[in-house]
């Protein structure tokens, strides 16, 4: 399997530090998870319900025309390349790595693009992957350039998959709005800014032919009944979403003024994370974890230096921690 943030229970075993003295920040999850509404018994003994009003307020919430509900966006990911046959795939890289792995793993040729090299490739791509904002580096495209390129794959019965994990803080970059266009995906997860990520819930907006082949696909009853619950009651809280949407993003900026203060200014981020890449990325790494701070690393890749992500601090001890940390990892290091 891939390696991805929030396995701490590994650093746990690896550092010895018990699991409730970390301040986990290798995932960019929103630190302050909604509240869990009241669960009637029924919806946990019974098959789930298609009418229970979930793919209403999601669409009112995305902008959407059509959607599927998934068990996360990850089941899309590992979906969406049994829909076609094989062929030629452009991933925009650095990003999520399940994305290239799932159509890899499916017999596609598959090849990590820069954003600089799209213009080069897409011609001869049957489908380009997209995360935007991209998970690391914080990229956003705007809508008129990923519709340039859907264009272009769309003469030929291409894809244009665009992961928007990190969207919700940014819904006027999104192409939910554009999904009745052939060939047009879009993947929404739930979990990341409503700081849920354990439901497993996630959409596919499109339009409505293909959702039916997904969803035959995927197959029935993919999300449970108290999930749907919960994803409904969040989607339609639209005071919380103002709230969410305010502190996730005063506290990105405050990341940001953080790192930046110990000479570590960051090359990226987005609302819910921030992306450094530095020669120290290792050192930094480990001297974190050594005192319970747990990050996200990526090295040895070849399509950027070694980095590391940050994810947000829940309440302020956490925050006097992690500037503790990088305080003294500065003077040692002076």
């Amino acid at each position: 399997m891939l390696e991805h943030g929030g396995r701490l229970r590994g650093a746990v075993a690896r550092y010895g530090i018990d699991e409730a003295d970390w301040l986990d920040l290798s995932s960019g999850i929103a630190p302050w998870p909604w509240p869990i509404p009241p669960i009637p018994v029924s919806a946990w003994a019974r098959l789930p319900e298609t009418d229970d009003g979930l793919e209403s307020a999601a669409r009112l919430y995305y902008g959407a025309a059509d959607l599927l509900p998934v068990a996360g966006s990850q089941a899309a990911i590992q979906a969406l390349p049994r829909l076609r046959q094989a062929g030629k795939v452009g991933v925009l890289s650095p990003c999520y790595a399940e994305h290239a792995e799932a159509w890899r793993s499916n017999g596609f040729l598959v090849r990590e693009v820069l954003e600089h090299e799209v213009e080069r490739f897409i011609d001869v791509l049957d489908v380009l992957v997209v995360v935007n904002p991209n998970n690391p580096t914080g990229l956003s495209l705007t809508p008129g350039r990923l519709l340039e390129w859907h264009a272009r794959l769309a003469q030929r019965g291409g894809w244009l998959v665009v992961d928007e994990a990190f969207m919700d803080n940014t819904p006027h970059l999104s192409l939910a709005a554009e999904t009745q266009r052939p060939g047009v995906i879009v993947l929404r997860s739930f979990g990341k800014f409503f700081g849920l990520a354990g439901v497993r819930l996630g959409f596919v907006l499109a339009e409505s032919r293909f959702l039916k082949v997904l969803a035959r696909q995927i197959g029935p009853w993919s999300v449970s009944g108290p999930t749907r619950i919960l994803g409904r009651v969040c989607l339609d809280d639209f005071e919380g979403h103002r709230l969410q949407r305010a502190r996730t993003e005063a506290a990105s900026e405050r990341l940001l003024a953080l790192l930046t203060r110990y000479g570590f200014a960051p090359q990226g981020g987005c609302a819910l994370f921030q992306w450094l890449i530095t020669p120290q990325a290792a050192e930094l790494h480990e001297f974190c974890a050594r005192r319970g701070i747990l990050l996200r690393i990526f090295l040895n890749n070849a399509l950027h230096n070694n980095s590391l992500r940050f994810g947000l601090p829940r309440d302020e001890a956490d925050w006097q921690r992690l500037d503790q940390a990088l305080s003294e990892f500065s003077r040692e290091r002076a």
